[in-house]
């Protein structure tokens, strides 16, 4: 009996030995997908991605700027709560913009776990309290422009920048939502 257990042992070890292989196998032979899942579009590092971090500070910077230039904003806690969640996004993408200029320059490759888990972190917190900012300061807006009227009966209020602003919240939340995606499956495939 003992034999019989021995055998049926070597010959288990065998095809596990030979599946294996071929797992490695079909593993070498995805390689070059995984070299080329680095290279996403918009990744750190790249033009691309240079070009997503403007955009993010770009559109952060305008909808502070247009939410700052109406009046009595800072009445509204929705409204402090975008331009801080801008600031913070506008910081965040300016840092990584930098970072992203002195990697082209340098030629330095930015794709590396610890770089990118922190990316994926950072992009992911961001996206977040952006989509929650903008979403709360829509909500007023829709508040005062479609359900009581406000915006219609005082005349001096600026509503129309506060669409605008929040308009503007919600194209950086679309970039760094992108940004956010593209880091995640790069960290995936690192």
């Amino acid at each position: 009996m003992s034999k019989e257990k021995e055998r049926r042992s070597l010959a288990y070890d065998r095809s596990l030995a030979v599946s294996g292989n071929s797992i490695c196998r079909e593993i070498a032979k995805l390689e070059p997908l995984l070299i080329q899942m680095k290279k996403l579009f918009g990744g750190p590092g790249t033009v691309c991605g240079l070009l997503l971090r403007i955009g993010q500070c770009a559109s952060a910077a305008a909808s502070i700027g247009v939410m700052v230039s109406a009046k009595e904003f800072s009445v509204h806690t929705a409204f402090c709560y975008l331009i801080a969640s801008m600031g913070l996004q506008l910081l965040w993408s300016f840092g990584l913009a930098c970072l992203d200029v002195y990697a082209l320059r340098g030629k330095k490759d930015l794709q590396n776990p610890i770089l990118v888990s922190l990316f994926v972190v950072g992009d992911w917190v961001t996206a977040m309290l952006s989509l929650a900012a903008a979403c709360s300061s829509a909500g007023v807006v829709v508040l005062y422009e479609k359900d009581i009227k406000y915006c219609n009966t005082q005349s001096q209020y600026p509503c129309l920048r506060y669409e605008v602003a929040v308009a503007l919240s919600f194209v950086t939340w679309i970039q760094i939502a992108v940004s956010s995606h593209v880091t995640f499956w790069i960290l995936a495939s690192v």
